[in-house]
């Protein structure tokens, strides 16, 4: 079998098994890991180059802070203005596609990547199975949550700290829980308040009213 044929199955949600070639593309995104996460924390141009060398794709304006974890990378799409702080780990046996705007807290993990359940199996042929991650434009997930195999979270929407995703999150919710679940819709007051009883000021509502996106570096 090729390697094309291998990353086919991965992508189709297939049980399958590490082979050499698939290991030789671990340890190349695993050689331009090595460079990014030991860059001067300055030095922006020199994240901006291995980002994309690692990543199948990336938007514009995208930052990913030191340190963070690929798998394979070439799995993984990321859209404009993308912004992942430390400790972001992603386990990209099967497509993660993260869209627009999308802000990450702290110590996240994106896990494609499943074994057999049977303890046989998982033992004497090291079998695993990949199944996609989609995370919609504008979402937010706070610090150190999951997200599992298989999850789609629609666009606009934001998942509480510590939470685990284990079922798609519709879009425009507040999510949150171990299993994460919709608590409730994002509306009109989450405009007039950024936090309980705490008013949006002012200067927050005109910048909101532009067509331009913030960019943090």
């Amino acid at each position: 079998m090729t390697l094309e044929q291998e990353l086919k199955h991965m992508a189709n949600g297939d049980l399958y098994y590490q082979t050499p070639e698939l290991l030789e593309l671990r340890f190349k995104v695993r050689d331009l890991l090595y460079q990014y996460n030991r860059l001067n924390y300055r030095d922006l141009s020199g994240r901006k180059q291995l980002l994309s060398k690692i990543f199948k794709h990336i938007g514009h304006h995208c930052f990913v802070e030191i340190p963070f974890h690929i798998d394979y990378g070439i799995n993984t799409t990321l859209g404009e203005n993308f912004f992942a702080n430390n400790n972001l780990t992603i386990l990209d046996a099967a497509p993660v596609t993260i869209g627009n705007d999308v802000l990450i807290a702290p110590n996240v993990g994106i896990y494609t990547a499943g074994h057999a359940l049977d303890p046989q199996v998982r033992r004497k042929t090291g079998a695993e199975f990949g199944l996609p991650v989609t995370i919609g434009n504008n979402v937010w997930l706070g610090a150190n949550v999951t997200v599992t195999p298989g999850v789609t979270i629609g666009e606009n929407s934001v998942i509480g700290a510590g939470s685990v995703v284990t079922k798609d999150i519709p879009a425009n919710v507040l999510a949150y829980g171990d299993p994460a679940k919709a608590i409730r819709k994002l509306g009109q007051i989450d405009h007039n308040f950024y936090r309980q009883n705490q008013p949006m000021p002012q200067w927050a509502l005109d910048i909101a009213k532009s067509d331009q996106p913030f960019h943090r570096v």
